[in-house]
């Protein structure tokens, strides 16, 4: 156990959490005798989320569930300009009206994971772009600008990385880390906002808005990231070979998204209890300790908690039902993906990737090379086979044992 005082940080440390803190001792202490709102960062440059947002989302949850006060950033402003973190190239500019749907889209996952409303711990949605969009340039420059350096800016990552691949970053670009800084002074003027949280990638960010609150306004802010966050396998969390594991139903099924937990590596499945479920800790040590094939259920209800967290209770029951029926061979299974390919029907290597299975036609066509893909029960490895079925007739196609979707007229 943790030898904080505050819960919020017990919780956050014993559930893995915790990477970085700028001062653990203050926050601590702040924490145990206070309400302290904080907030996390986030993009709006889709209409949905990833599951690599969701640990920073939990971390929100984990505020509001320790008793404090939750604020959502939302980077209506910033997102005109596009965080450099992590990327080797420029983001494409998106219209007012984009950003504004994506964010309402966004609020949707929010809504199921955090308490809104005007108490003290209630959680609250702001945009950036509300005071962003209010700063002359001059203004910016003479009030915030003076407290970067050139050569402190060059230092960090987001921009250093960039510049020694030799990817070009826009003065735009450049300005985000100014602008991230002066969101925290903002939210800590206006709303008391004591706390900054995000992913290990922000740190410089972070550091940059403390530096600037205590140097124009004299405030103690704080900092907080979470621990870079990879499968057992080192690959990125969120990232699969079909695509982004998004969060939105609209930009992916239920089924799809109970299945990606369903199928996490033996080794991420207590971590990930810890960090995406509410389950209490004694009850994920005795999951986690499971072997051989008795994991399963614990991958089960891994997959069971998230999707209803984050989906809904009635699409994690479908979901499981879904794959009961699937796995035992006894239906097709209603929540399973599915394509109308018309009277004409459709190449099955073009299918698979329609249907989301394979990311690209290549991949597709190594995968029936290799024998994977069946069609109602037959393996299928020529990439031209026409799928055609007649009218009224719905046909399974699985790639591996593991995945599956239904084609229709």
């Amino acid at each position: 156990m943790s030898n904080y005082e505050s819960d919020l940080l017990r919780l956050l440390d014993d559930r893995g959490y915790i990477h970085q803190m700028t001062d653990a001792a203050g926050l601590d202490a702040l924490a145990a005798k206070q309400v302290v709102p904080g907030y996390i960062g986030f993009d709006a440059t889709a209409p949905s989320l990833h599951i690599g947002s969701l640990v920073q989302i939990m971390m929100l949850r984990r505020l509001q569930q320790a008793g404090h006060k939750p604020i959502v950033l939302m980077g209506g402003g910033t997102t005109r300009i596009g965080d450099p973190s992590g990327r080797d190239e420029s983001r494409k500019m998106l219209t007012d009206a984009t950003i504004e749907a994506n964010i309402a889209s966004i609020f949707t996952v929010f809504d199921k994971l955090l308490t809104f409303g005007d108490g003290p711990t209630d959680a609250v949605m702001v945009n950036n772009h509300d005071w962003l969009s209010q700063l002359g340039y001059i203004e910016l420059l003479q009030q915030v600008g003076t407290h970067f350096t050139i050569n402190r800016m060059l230092s960090f990552d987001s921009v250093r990385l960039r510049l020694e691949r030799e990817q070009p970053m826009t003065f735009l670009e450049f300005n985000y880390m100014i602008l991230q800084g002066f969101d925290f002074r903002h939210l800590s003027r206006n709303m008391g906002v004591r706390l900054q949280m995000g992913g290990s990638d922000q740190w410089g960010n972070i550091v940059n808005g403390i530096e600037l609150g205590r140097r124009m306004d004299g405030t103690d802010l704080y900092g907080l990231t979470t621990p870079l966050l990879t499968t057992a396998d080192g690959a990125k969390m969120g990232k699969t070979a079909a695509g982004a594991v998004w969060l939105n139903e609209d930009q992916l099924p239920a089924y799809d998204f109970w299945q990606y937990w369903r199928n996490v590596d033996d080794r991420d499945v207590g971590r990930f209890l810890r960090l995406f479920t509410d389950l209490p800790m004694d009850e994920i040590a005795r999951l986690e300790a499971l072997e051989g094939a008795e994991i399963n259920a614990a991958k089960a209800v891994l997959a069971n908690e998230v999707t209803r967290l984050v989906r809904g209770g009635e699409a994690a029951a479908r979901a499981e039902a879904t794959a009961r029926e699937t796995f035992a061979g006894s239906g097709a299974g209603e929540d399973l993906p599915s394509l109308a390919v018309g009277i004409d029907g459709m190449r099955i290597a073009a299918l698979l990737t329609e249907l989301g299975l394979t990311a690209s036609n290549g991949e597709a066509k190594r995968k029936l090379a290799e024998g994977a893909v069946k069609l109602d029960g037959e393996i299928i490895t020529d990439p031209a086979f026409l799928v055609q079925p007649s009218h009224g007739e719905t046909l399974r196609i699985s790639l591996g044992r593991k995945r599956h979707a239904l084609v229709h007229c």
